[in-house]
């Protein structure tokens, strides 16, 4: 027990460092939390207007700034490595009734659009989109895994990338 105290520091300073170098690294290409804000905004700007997927987040959401505001902690997370966002949004996908492969691939179209119109350096754009794309395809896998138990991979599916 007095080994693992000593060594505890140790590990909370590595872990600190390695959050410090993804957010200096994400802001060397143009990712910060302000960027990541507008793209938030912005992109639920267009999600609530849109007649395929306003609907599924209309149904879910009464309070949109508090959603805004987990959304933006959920990507300061994945792309700064805050750790400030908690939840399980595999399981939230889950619970949507008639989610499918559609709605993946016009999020995504929706999303990159937004995220080529906000970020100012190329790459920024391509790891926040590459890591959007990511997203998607573990949830849509998730939820089909959840629906349809193990089969084999689905080898149709066309999501777009950026």
């Amino acid at each position: 027990m007095a080994n693992e105290q000593l060594h505890q520091p140790d590990h909370r300073s590595a872990v600190l460092a390695i959050r410090e170098r993804k957010r200096a690294e994400a802001e060397a290409i143009g990712l910060d939390a302000e960027v990541i804000g507008r793209v938030v905004e912005r992109f639920y700007g267009r999600v609530r207007a849109d007649a395929l997927l306003g609907p599924i987040f209309d149904a879910r959401i009464d309070d949109w700034p508090a959603h805004l505001a987990k959304m933006k902690g959920f990507w300061r997370s994945v792309l700064l490595g805050t750790a400030e966002f908690s939840g399980n949004p595999m399981v939230r996908h889950q619970q949507i009734p008639g989610l499918e492969e559609r709605h993946f691939r016009h999020w995504l179209e929706l999303f990159y659009r937004t995220v080529q119109e906000e970020c100012s350096q190329a790459e920024g754009a391509e790891q926040f989109s590459a890591r959007a794309r990511m997203i998607a395809e573990s949830l849509l896998t998730g939820i089909e895994l959840q629906r349809h138990g193990l089969r084999p991979a689905t080898t149709s599916r066309r999501l777009p990338h950026a």
